[in-house]
């Protein structure tokens, strides 16, 4: 497994903007996808983005256009830049990486970060 670390949350005003960080205990290139995903109390986590070794990046809905996430091989990290965030953004946010070794599949998750979007 691989161990992540995520940072950047907080507080922040609607319309704000904050960028999350996750960074990895392993070269990234080795990750065949990392993920942002989010969840609020009484609800299930659900995905916010995704950033596959290869191929395009995936959002949710509620956050295209006003989320990006990027992938930084230098410095084994994963990026969550939020832009014009609203209240329905404040949640924990979780990384995730997933890596394949053959026919196995193994996630492993951050310990999480709190955003709150409130005036």
């Amino acid at each position: 497994q691989v161990q992540l670390v995520e940072s950047g949350g907080g507080l922040v005003q609607p319309g704000g903007s904050l960028r999350l960080s996750c960074a990895a205990s392993t070269n990234i290139f080795r990750i065949e996808v990392m993920a942002w995903y989010r969840q609020t109390p009484g609800k299930q986590r659900e995905l916010v983005a995704a950033a596959p070794r290869v191929g395009s990046r995936i959002y949710a809905d509620s956050v295209k256009g006003r989320f990006t996430t990027s992938r930084d091989p230098a410095k084994n990290t994963l990026y969550l830049q939020m832009n014009s965030l609203k209240p329905e953004d404040t949640a924990v946010y979780y990384c995730k990486a997933e890596m394949v070794a053959g026919t196995t599949t193994t996630n492993s998750w951050g310990q999480g970060t709190q955003v709150t979007v409130s005036s």
